[in-house]
């Protein structure tokens, strides 16, 4: 059985370091992980440059059987 949970993200290199960061935080609690679908992406802006991309992502994930 899967499982899907929604997460946050952010990073001050790329929305792809941000996707990782994600993964690898969750990982540390939530075990199986199979994808990742990243459902919005925001940048905030300062001094007319790009500071912080940020995500909202839906992790899926194997459930442990019991």
């Amino acid at each position: 059985m899967l499982k899907v949970i929604e997460v946050l993200a952010e990073s001050d290199k790329s929305w792809e370091d941000a996707a990782a960061n994600a993964v690898k935080t969750a990982a540390k609690t939530v075990h199986n992980i199979k994808s990742i679908y990243i459902e919005n992406m925001e940048a905030t802006v300062k001094d007319n440059k790009i500071t912080g991309y940020r995500i909202n992502a839906k992790l899926t994930f194997l459930l442990d059987a019991k």
